[in-house]
């Protein structure tokens, strides 16, 4: 790594504790319908205005000790970590596609991704604010992008329609697979703000895309909420706990920002896997188990839906 490289990503890490800061006035004031430009940043308790030193990303948790100079009130160890995941994330898509327009565009899907997934954990909810404002963002990435790799006009239209492809794909998919969980517990599995963020991601790249990373997203979700019913019978409420856990409404944002994730950064490796297992000999019985293993889910959950109505 030359001295160059190093600046660039100096520059890049702290662009993105900047920008990581301005995440977390957002996940705070736009699900309380506040401005996020003004006020400017200060303590929720004494409504002390942060000085120039308390704003600096990451450092300036770490030098007031995590608390308010004012008022000593505990300040969360959630907003230097925001900054440092957004800082990495910046790095990490620099590094992956280097100087260049994706590397401008998926910096900017990541933190909308990271907004709405920590404003999902807090409120079970996703604003349309911003699913509609990043969805039109990736209508606007998509032809830009096309012109920039290609210098054609013809190219810019072409990756205008996938964009508009993989948003209705969002759409459709979402809309089965809450249909499919209805189904198993009774009740709406997922919120109309689902299927716009997955219609958001899909704006952003194509339908295979959008395909890809929804199956990551549902499994990680399936994953996701059996281990939080497993640690909810674990820890002492036993079967009947866990089943209630798992029949909860769960935030699904952070896994289908997650999935989306993973495809952007590992898709071409993921593919290869799948290639080569669809050749093993362990495609089958594999296959068959897994199928088994979903129907004996769906019985499981209806069963424990209607011993609890």
């Amino acid at each position: 790594m030359n001295i160059y490289d190093t600046i660039v990503q100096v520059t890049v890490f702290w662009l993105g504790a900047a920008i990581g800061s301005f995440l977390n006035v957002v996940v705070y004031r736009v699900p309380a319908g506040l401005s996020v430009i003004w006020p400017p940043s200060r303590c929720p308790q004494c409504l002390h205005q942060l000085g120039m030193g308390e704003n600096i990303p990451i450092l300036g948790w770490l030098l007031l000790r995590g608390k308010c100079r004012h008022c000593r009130t505990p300040i969360s160890v959630r907003y230097p970590l925001v900054e440092a995941a957004t800082a990495i994330i910046f790095v990490i898509v620099y590094n992956r596609f280097g100087i260049s327009i994706q590397t401008v565009g998926y910096s900017l899907l990541m933190c909308w991704l990271l907004a709405l997934s920590l404003i999902d954990l807090d409120t079970m909810t996703l604003p349309n604010s911003l699913t509609q404002s990043g969805l039109m963002l990736g209508l606007i990435f998509q032809p830009i992008a096309g012109y920039v790799d290609h210098h054609s006009f013809l190219s810019s239209k072409e990756y205008l329609i996938q964009g508009i492809l993989g948003m209705i794909l969002g759409i459709w998919i979402y809309d089965t697979i809450q249909l499919v969980g209805s189904l198993m517990v009774g009740q709406s599995a997922q919120g109309g703000g689902d299927a716009k963020l997955m219609a958001m991601i899909g704006a952003w790249f194509n339908w295979k895309f959008v395909l890809l990373s929804g199956a990551a997203a549902s499994t990680l979700a399936l994953i996701g909420f059996l281990i939080a019913a497993g640690n909810s019978m674990v820890r002492g409420g036993g079967i009947k706990s866990g089943s209630h856990q798992l029949l909860q409404r769960q935030p699904l944002g952070p896994f289908i920002a997650l999935g989306a994730t993973i495809m952007l950064f590992a898709e071409d490796w993921l593919v290869n896997i799948y290639q080569q297992f669809m050749r093993s000999p362990y495609r089958d019985p594999c296959s068959l188990l897994l199928l088994l293993v979903l129907i004996a889910l769906l019985f499981w959950t209806r069963r424990m839906r209607l011993s609890s109505s």
